[in-house]
């Protein structure tokens, strides 16, 4: 099997991109599997959910306005791209930006120009798809001739789709029995769909459940086998050398060996409501913090020598309450009966004080669903309050990849006292593809400077934002910026002098 060119990789995702019908993406996926083989079909999986295996390269927006002319024809392999992209990653020290500019522009010089647009929307992160990983799963299925739920189960078991089509197109579908549970490899979360409120979430199950908290701490997976303890984030990153806490709480669990699902999280020890995200944040982003963190665990994957995955939630939490004493245990109320008058109330009284100690919301979790690793499952439901502001567009950026020709990426921001605007951040997310034609025709109706990348705008057109918080950032003037930042809708019956004031943003901030 030759190696693959990046070419292949590229117009596929463009077709992937463009085609609406469900079989014709996976079929399209299938050929690309097939293609690239076991050797760089690791390398394609992780490139097609926008992934990068450097992580964090150091190239900015910035550095990809103005591009060398691309290549006539492709030579470039996606082995190739990845060494690139490696050693731009490696470049630090004195003269760092013009070496990581030399060796872009080399890459880019070897792109045509659909690869260029490619790694464009590679390196901006707006190739990242989620609904993708379940379309690939299914075309490396078609393509290895295996079973879609064995591989997805491969998958989530595996930690990785590329380490899982590695082995399968080497070896076929008897490569799947591998990959199982198993402690000291992280395996994908499961992960909870949106309920507008907790009488929806229990019209939804429509069974027995569990009425949970939702903290604003930062997901882990923690695994144990003996004195032993590895923590891994929710993107299978281990931190476990940040977090000495944890890895001691670890230790005092009853059970040799287990693997837990829970959060870390920071407590104000004055009013015992969690401390700001981002406190919490840079204290996990690096060892040898000084903010007081701790787990607080909500579900049990294995426990000595036993995989549960399959045992239902209600039992699962059994056996986490005989392991976990109940300080290291989420909160939680069991509602029997969620269609009683009764069970409703106490649900809703439950949820309306995780709120008031300061938490995000609650989850809603049924008690006989299984922990289905790596999907959102529709038995468990979130519910958390939305915020909204109405905020003013000061900038836009312009699009590339599918949005080349638009002006896609927002700027946000809110009222000054004196009556200027303060920006708060940006947001390309929540635009369809109607309100992204909309938004281009009328920001360059109010445009008033425009260097090719950047279109400033009259502050006159009010949109209103949704967005999961706030925190502080020396990034924009007023040091304080928005959490997921996304588009509901536009304002124009609003005028910019009504417009939400940085007070009360600033309010907003724990």
């Amino acid at each position: 099997m030759g190696r693959m060119l990046l070419a292949e990789l590229a117009a596929t995702s463009r077709e992937v991109a463009e085609t609406a019908a469900r079989s014709a993406k996976t079929a399209a996926l299938a050929r690309l599997f097939a293609l690239a083989g076991p050797a760089d079909a690791p390398l394609v999986s992780t490139y097609l959910a926008g992934r990068l295996p450097q992580r964090r390269t150091g190239i900015g927006r910035s550095s990809l306005r103005e591009l060398p002319p691309p290549a006539a024809a492709p030579s470039l392999t996606v082995r190739d791209t990845d060494a690139a992209l490696g050693r731009i990653a490696a470049v630090s020290g004195r003269g760092a930006t013009a070496a990581r500019r030399a060796l872009l522009d080399g890459l880019m010089s070897a792109a045509t120009e659909e690869e260029q647009r490619f790694l464009v929307r590679l390196l901006t992160g707006e190739l990242r798809q989620g609904a993708l990983d379940a379309l690939a799963v299914e075309g490396l299925a078609a393509a290895a001739g295996a079973g879609p739920a064995e591989v997805r189960r491969a998958v989530m078991l595996g930690g990785s789709l590329g380490a899982v089509a590695g082995a399968l197109l080497a070896e076929g579908p008897a490569a799947l029995a591998r990959f199982r549970l198993e402690v000291g490899r992280p395996v994908q979360p499961m992960l909870a769909q949106t309920a507008a409120d907790v009488d929806q979430a229990l019209d939804r199950l429509g069974r027995p459940c569990a009425v949970e908290e939702k903290l604003d701490g930062i997901r882990v997976q923690v695994h144990r086998a003996g004195r032993e303890v590895r923590i891994f984030t929710r993107t299978l990153e281990e931190i476990t050398a940040r977090l000495p806490e944890v890895c001691r709480a670890a230790r005092e669990l009853d059970a040799g060996s287990a693997v837990l699902d829970g959060e870390v999280i920071s407590l104000d020890e004055a009013t015992g409501r969690p401390r700001p995200f981002q406190e919490l944040s840079s204290r996990v982003a690096s060892a040898g913090g000084v903010l007081p963190v701790h787990p607080v665990f909500f579900d049990l994957l294995w426990v000595d020598g036993q995989d549960l995955l399959d045992v239902p939630a209600g039992e699962r939490h059994a056996r986490l309450a005989r392991v976990a004493p109940e300080p290291r245990r989420v909160r939680r109320l069991p509602v029997s009966d969620p269609s009683g008058p009764a069970g409703r109330r106490a649900a809703r009284a439950f949820a309306d004080d995780v709120l008031a100690r300061g938490h995000e919301g609650v989850i809603l979790k049924a008690l006989d669903s299984p922990y289905t690793a790596g999907r959102r499952g529709a038995s468990w439901l979130k519910v958390k309050p939305v915020h909204t502001l109405d905020l003013v567009v000061l900038a836009v950026e312009r699009g590339s990849g599918r949005r080349t020709g638009l002006l896609s990426n927002l700027h946000l921001g809110a009222r000054r006292p004196d009556g200027s605007f303060a920006m708060l951040g940006k947001t390309f997310k929540g635009l369809s593809d109607e309100l992204l034609a909309w938004q281009t025709r009328r920001l360059g109706e109010l445009a008033v400077d425009d260097d090719g990348w950047l279109v400033r705008v009259r502050p006159e057109l009010v949109v209103e934002i949704a967005f999961d918080g706030v925190q502080r950032s020396p990034r924009y003037p007023e040091g304080i910026t928005l959490r997921f930042a996304r588009v509901v809708r536009y304002r124009e019956d609003k005028p910019a002098a009504e417009a939400d004031t940085v007070e009360r943003v600033r309010a907003l901030l724990r």
